[in-house]
């Protein structure tokens, strides 16, 4: 006997709603537009982090990951000038090398009801102490939004065809404006959720992401680079200079931060406030 027959209940009404874009999901919109023309390989190598997160551990985690990696590559970047390398196409295709690093670090914030992606700019991270690098960062992710990233707010409100222009500008026409406006290098990273970006998209020649460090204190690190600026050996060669330098002269300055526990780190004004 066949079965009787299952209907469902109707559908709510199917009509949805139009929304706004906020200020965020225009920035990361713009960024997007100019990402897409830069072409990008993502290389990854698995690094052995076990010393550096060892004296991490006998610090109090004072210091965060994220602050860690981006000193690292900056330490690295010291002695690899592509990596403070910018591609630009106007008047002519060229290379600009900067002459420090610039990170452009990538926070989640809630802002007006919306989470949206803002972007922590921190100069010559290689000569900050931990602890600043650290402070500096908790401010961009604590901090009133508006005063954090006014800059950038501000920059979202203006008519999309002035703020595609200005992109354009910065990012094809003055190297040492591109450094400062938009970083040498980007991070990425949501491994404290339990995930990973496999290919992040970036209008910079770098864009460092991590995965979640293990028990065994080995940890899936991936650089995206532009591959008109360099080749793919030469990432990899720069992965193992972040990886040495993490367990090098990042464990060390670790080391040093034990007797000082519970101390104030020093002011963020170490690296400025950048919008």
């Amino acid at each position: 006997m066949p079965a009787a027959r299952q209907t469902l209940p109707p559908p709510p009404e199917s009509r949805g709603r139009s929304l706004r874009l906020s200020a965020p999901r225009r920035l990361v919109c713009d960024l997007l537009h100019v990402a897409r023309t830069v072409p990008t390989v993502p290389v990854q190598r698995v690094m052995d982090v076990s010393r550096v997160a060892a004296a991490r551990e006998r610090a109090g985690r004072s210091v965060g990951w994220c602050a860690l990696f981006v000193k690292a590559f900056a330490l690295a970047a010291r002695d690899t000038p592509a990596l403070r390398r910018a591609y630009l196409t106007y008047p002519r295709p060229r290379l600009y090398e900067h002459p420090f690093s610039t990170a452009s670090v990538a926070v989640e914030r809630e802002f007006e009801g919306e989470p949206g992606v803002f972007f922590a700019h921190l100069p010559a991270p290689d000569a900050a102490p931990l602890p600043a690098l650290d402070a500096a960062l908790r401010w961009h992710k604590t901090a009133p939004v508006r005063e954090a990233f006014g800059f950038g707010l501000g920059f979202a409100r203006l008519p999309r065809p002035v703020r595609r222009l200005a992109w354009w500008y910065l990012a094809n026409v003055r190297g040492n404006r591109k450094a400062q406006f938009l970083g040498t290098f980007g991070v990425s990273v949501y491994s404290a959720l339990g995930a990973e970006s496999l290919h992040p998209l970036s209008p910079l020649t770098t864009t460092l992401n991590y995965g979640v460090v293990g028990p065994d204190g080995r940890v899936p690190v991936r650089l995206v680079y532009d591959h008109r600026v360099m080749d793919g050996a030469t990432v990899a060669r720069a992965l193992a200079a972040i990886e040495e330098a993490l367990n090098t002269a990042i464990a060390v300055e670790l080391a040093d931060l034990v007797p000082a526990a519970g101390v104030e780190p020093p002011h963020l004004k170490f690296l400025g406030r950048s919008a």
